[in-house]
């Protein structure tokens, strides 16, 4: 492993964020010197992030806590583009009001990583709308686009793979990583940025941004890519039966997202320590030992510093409980994600409402292989009808499929 000078370069190192770099050397200094300000784009697509962002937001906490100063950018402006990366169809066009109210919801995870106010290496926000917005089009054509090599950009694999595969790629999406190379060389200009990080999908983006910088006459600017992660399986992380894993308690409970990180796969363990945890490596190095019956130890730990992270410690402890009573004691702990049903509901269509399965035909086969229960008795007949005969005096039954997914239901 290769040894730096400076502390952000050999944490993000030893933790697994490191994917490719414009020059460690330049960046190893700046670093160093922590004179780094570095920042990472988020657009506002969705009411709440998902935990495919969280390795962004952890390179941003970790930029902070070495002494450099980080910038998140919301992507008030770029929003109403769309962002071709990764993507084989255009993404759906929001309206002004949707971005904003998006926007507000992604905001309020950040605090819970980062430090936010006027000294040297506080974290501050800013919103691509302020500067983009404002741009008159001929303008930007002759100071800006004329920069551009058509030729390059039809290289990018952002918009090759969409050509390749015959998938329309519309103008506006075409002017992303105009947009976005814009961004660099305006924040380079206002707040003294010189570094962009970004996923792996990014690179040849923030690249442009280099390019765009050295050519409009910024300071020297640089680029920081991590790996996508995906799961030891293959599977794409922070997907579930019951959809994507957000960030924000109103669309993903404590306890849920507790579950996600207990259900880890083994072979993803100490990576995923390393990476959405703030835990010292040394502890991290002594639960990498763990094997058999005793990793399930450190799924635990991972869950309670995950979660504490961004919940707060008294969640994680809340989450952690629940889940022991519910597991050892087979109580019907409170602390369970809590669906409401109109009566009365076949258990197939139960099972798919809650996300244990995402069809009839996967939660009949998971009734006949015996994983589904009401009440912690195993349901034999996938015909079986939920009534308010079933429920408890409280309205309540629980309803599970296998030893580690557990909901109450309740009556409409």
């Amino acid at each position: 492993m290769t040894h730096y000078k400076s502390e952000f370069l050999n944490t993000l190192s030893q933790r697994g964020f490191i994917h490719q770099c414009s020059d460690f050397e330049g960046l190893d200094a700046l670093a160093a010197a922590q004179k780094l300000v570095a920042y990472i784009g988020f657009d506002c697509t969705a009411a709440s992030l998902h935990v495919g962002s969280l390795v962004q937001i952890m390179l941003l906490h970790w930029l902070q806590h070495t002494g450099n100063k980080p910038i998140v950018l919301m992507g008030g402006g770029t929003t109403r583009v769309g962002d071709p990366s990764g993507r084989d169809e255009s993404r759906k066009i929001l309206s002004l009001d949707d971005i904003e109210n998006n926007k507000r919801g992604i905001q309020q995870v950040f605090a819970k990583f980062l430090k936010f106010g006027q000294g040297a290496t506080d974290s501050m926000m800013v919103d691509n709308a302020e500067w983009l917005t404002t741009l008159n089009y001929i303008d930007m054509l002759r100071d800006v686009g004329k920069h551009f090599s058509v030729n390059r950009m039809l290289a990018m694999d952002s918009v090759k793979l969409r050509l390749e595969r015959e998938h329309e790629l519309s103008f506006i999406e075409f002017n992303y990583m105009v947009l976005q190379a814009y961004d660099f060389s305006e924040l380079a200009r206002r707040y003294g940025c010189n570094l962009q990080m970004g996923g792996s999908d990014q690179w040849g983006n923030i690249v442009n941004g280099i390019d765009l910088g050295r050519r409009m006459g910024t300071h020297q600017l640089y680029a920081l890519t991590s790996p996508l992660i995906t799961l030891s399986s293959g599977a794409k992380m922070g997907k579930t039966a019951s959809g994507a894993v957000w960030l924000n308690a109103d669309m993903r409970s404590p306890y849920e997202y507790w579950q996600f990180w207990r259900n880890t796969e083994d072979a993803d363990v100490a990576r995923f320590l390393k990476l959405f945890t703030i835990l010292p490596m040394a502890e991290i190095a002594k639960l990498e030992m763990l094997g058999g019956a005793e990793i399930n130890e450190a799924k635990k730990v991972l869950a309670n510093a995950a979660t504490a992270l961004l919940h707060g410690q008294a969640a994680a402890d809340e989450a952690a409980e629940t889940a022991r009573k519910t597991f050892e004691e087979g109580a019907s702990a409170a602390g369970l994600p809590t669906f409401t049903l109109s009566l009365p509901m076949g258990i197939l269509q139960a099972s798919v409402a809650v996300g244990f399965a995402t069809s009839n035909g996967e939660a009949k086969r998971a009734i006949q292989g015996g994983a589904i229960r009401i009440d912690d008795k195993p349901v034999a007949d996938d015909k079986l009808m939920i009534e308010d005969k079933m429920f408890n005096a409280e309205g309540i039954i629980k309803l599970s499929m296998g030893k580690k997914k557990h909901v109450l239901l309740k009556r409409a």
